[in-house]
Parts: C-alpha cells; sequence; structure tokens
C-alpha cells in the first residue's frame, strides 16, 4: 500500500482546499510564541483562575449520579427553562423553552449551525470589521459571501449609511456583536433602532452574537437584539456560558430564535454535534438558579478593568476605553510605526508579553497600531503585564 505522504506528494491537485487563505488562528500562534519564550499570556480570550467551585461540584455530582448519556438534542429542558427564566429576567422577552432553545457546543458552534442552516451558495452576508474570526470563514464554508463594513479606532461606531449601500436582492444576514470583540465597545439603542429599520420588511436573518452580554461596564445596558420585536422575530441569539462562567474549556453555549428560524437552527445542529456534554449541562440547571452568579459579572471584570487601566494609566500605550468583554485595546503609535504583527511579536519575543494584533480581525489587514489585552487575569497577573507595558518607551 502506498504510504499516505508518499500520495499526497504524486497527487497534489486532487484536495482543493474550500478556505484556501486560512492558515492557524492568530490565537494559536500568539499562545504557542508566549509559549515559546515563557513569555506572559493576554492574547487569547480565557481567564487564568478557576471557575466557581460549587459548580465544579455539581458537574462532578451528576457524572457520580450517572448523568453520562446523551442528552436531548436540543439540550436538557431543566437547562433550556431555566435559560427562558434567566431572558425573561433581564430582557423581558419569553422564550419558549420546547421550541426556541437550543444548548450548543459553545458560542462559536452556534454561529456556524445558525450561518449553515440559512446561507446557501450566493447569498450576502454583511459583517462589521474588525470581526470574531469565525464569521468570514462560516460563512465561505457554506457558499456564501461576506460584505464587509469597517469600523474605525478609535470609536469604532457604525456606519448605518454604508450599511444600506451594501443591502441588495442577494443579502441574506446582518451579523453584529455586542460588546464587540475585540474592540470591547458596545452597540447602543439608537444603533439597534437603525438596524431594526433597515431590516424591516426584508427577508434579511440577523445573527446577534451576545457572548459577552453579561460584561458590560460604567452602569450601561446590554442592548439585546431581543428588546426589539422586529429584531426578535428574525434574529438568532447567541450566548455562552464558558465566558459568563470562567470555563470556556467546557464550550457551552446556548441559541435563541423564533420557532420558526429554530427548527431550521436544529436541523443544522444535529448533524454537527447532536447534542452537548450532559453533566454540565444538569450542573448549569441548578446553578442558574441563582441569578447572582451572572448579575454580579460586570462589577467582577470592572474591577479588573480600572485595576489593570490604572497600572498603565502613565505608560506610553494610549488607552482606547472598554465598554464590555474582557479586552481591552492600547494604541502603540507613540512608540513605535512597526506594523501591529510585527510589534506584537517583538513584544512577545523581547519583553515576554503576549497580545493579539488587531489588523487580524480586519479582511484587509487595517493596521491602526493597535493592540488587544486579555484582561480576564488574576490581580498578581495583570500587575506583573503592567510593569511590563510601563517599561516599553
Amino acid at each position: 500500500m502506498q504510504p499516505i505522504k508518499q500520495f499526497m506528494q504524486d497527487y497534489p491537485g486532487q484536495i482543493k482546499s474550500k478556505l484556501p487563505q486560512v492558515g492557524t488562528t492568530i490565537f494559536t500562534v500568539m499562545s504557542q510564541l508566549a509559549a515559546e519564550n515563557n513569555a506572559i499570556n493576554l492574547s487569547q480570550g480565557f481567564p487564568d483562575f478557576e471557575s466557581d467551585k460549587a459548580l465544579i461540584k455539581m458537574v462532578s455530582d451528576a457524572m457520580a449520579k450517572g448523568m453520562n448519556q446523551y442528552a436531548p438534542m436540543a439540550g436538557l429542558m431543566a437547562l433550556r427553562e431555566q435559560i427562558a427564566i434567566k431572558t425573561e429576567k433581564l430582557y423581558g422577552v419569553t422564550y419558549n423553552p420546547d421550541t426556541e432553545i437550543t444548548v450548543t457546543a459553545g458560542g462559536t458552534q452556534a454561529i456556524f449551525t445558525a450561518i449553515t442552516a440559512i446561507i446557501k451558495e450566493g447569498d450576502e452576508v454583511i459583517i462589521f470589521t474588525p470581526a470574531y474570526d469565525c464569521y468570514g470563514p462560516a460563512i465561505e464554508l457554506n457558499g456564501g459571501k461576506p460584505m464587509y463594513v469597517q469600523l474605525f479606532a478609535p470609536e469604532y461606531k457604525i456606519d448605518w449609511n454604508h450599511v444600506k449601500k451594501l443591502i441588495s436582492q442577494r443579502t441574506k444576514m446582518i451579523i453584529i456583536n455586542t460588546p464587540h470583540n475585540p474592540t470591547g465597545k458596545i452597540v447602543t439603542k439608537n444603533d439597534m433602532v437603525q438596524l431594526e429599520k433597515i431590516v424591516q420588511n426584508t427577508d434579511i436573518i440577523i445573527i446577534s452574537d451576545e457572548v459577552y452580554e453579561h460584561i458590560i461596564f460604567d452602569k450601561q445596558k446590554h442592548q439585546s437584539a431581543s428588546k426589539f420585536p422586529h429584531l426578535a422575530e428574525r434574529s438568532f441569539i447567541i450566548s455562552s456560558f464558558g465566558k459568563t462562567f470562567h470555563n470556556t474549556g467546557w464550550k457551552m453555549g446556548y441559541c435563541l430564535a423564533p420557532s420558526n428560524l429554530m427548527k431550521e437552527f436544529r436541523k443544522a445542529h444535529q448533524f454537527i454535534v447532536f447534542s452537548v456534554n450532559t453533566p454540565i449541562q444538569y450542573a448549569l440547571s441548578e446553578y442558574l438558579k441563582n441569578e447572582n452568579n451572572y448579575l454580579e459579572l460586570s462589577s467582577f471584570y470592572q474591577q479588573k478593568r480600572d485595576f489593570f487601566v490604572n497600572q498603565i494609566k502613565d505608560s506610553k500605550f494610549k488607552i482606547i476605553p472598554s465598554q464590555g468583554t474582557y479586552f481591552q485595546l492600547l494604541s502603540y503609535a507613540d512608540i513605535s510605526n512597526e506594523k501591529d504583527t510585527d510589534f506584537a511579536i517583538f513584544l512577545t519575543k523581547k519583553h515576554k508579553i503576549a497580545s493579539i494584533p488587531v489588523s487580524v480581525f480586519y479582511h484587509k489587514n487595517t493596521d491602526e497600531k493597535v493592540l488587544r489585552f486579555c484582561f480576564a487575569k488574576k490581580e498578581e497577573t495583570l500587575k506583573y503585564a503592567a510593569d511590563i507595558l510601563n517599561k516599553i518607551v
């Protein structure tokens, strides 16, 4: 039998990539670079502290009780009921746990599933860049075409007139993200009203990526698509337990949508993952009963943001205010004129601190000399990182 490696060498034309421009993600690259250089890693968005021990015990107890087989395809009803209760408390909107809520293997799977359920060959999808890096590839894998609306530092405001000009008969979907990764900005009530007006009397579907809904600062309000009737009726709303409860490796999230959209979502969902982690679902269904477990998250992360920002306020970096998420953007324009990708590598190798260059979140690698730092870290980690940043001139 011919070895696989030799087969690939002899027949290189047999495989045509569906994503020829896509390589290893920047998150993997920078995390690997951080490890190789023994650098503090503020690049990838995950905490360096543990999830609540009570929640971990709930998962362990569920495993010990034998809750280890397949969950229902849409998720445990007990968990979907608690999600419905939480959504109604927060946003005053009722979703039917039976037909309008599905538990997913994290937010990214939910986003991919929603795109897969709707987008066909030739459909256009409007994305606001800089954007979370899964949107474009998911659209392209399903034969769609991403249409980009660029946001510019430091405000990163949406130009709704530009959005209107991009709308055509081929426009099938618009993806919004609030609070926004990577910028930390939030979509305002006026933004949502503008979007509502644009899509009214159209067949355009919305994906509202709200995985950081509980991490929003300075007493501002999260503007969920569920709060706007003409958006809610056409929206897949994506949320993440991993972001909320400090356990990104558990890959747990959920999707809210009206029943007609959720019916299509589940058709794809059942063939992508079928169902997700059973004991964790049992644990979350109990943990959600205490609303303080998510209501206190904003103040928890605001303390971390404020601590980090206060520690670097006298540095040469310019702080671009974070309104939500656990990311802080810093401009280094007063320090260097290097490309942000090169400067991020330089900081990792020379100064032992890893970040993410924001240009990689744009479709055209727009370089505005801005880096993204994750502050979902212990205070001592943030203090150590700040000491490094303060010495860079």
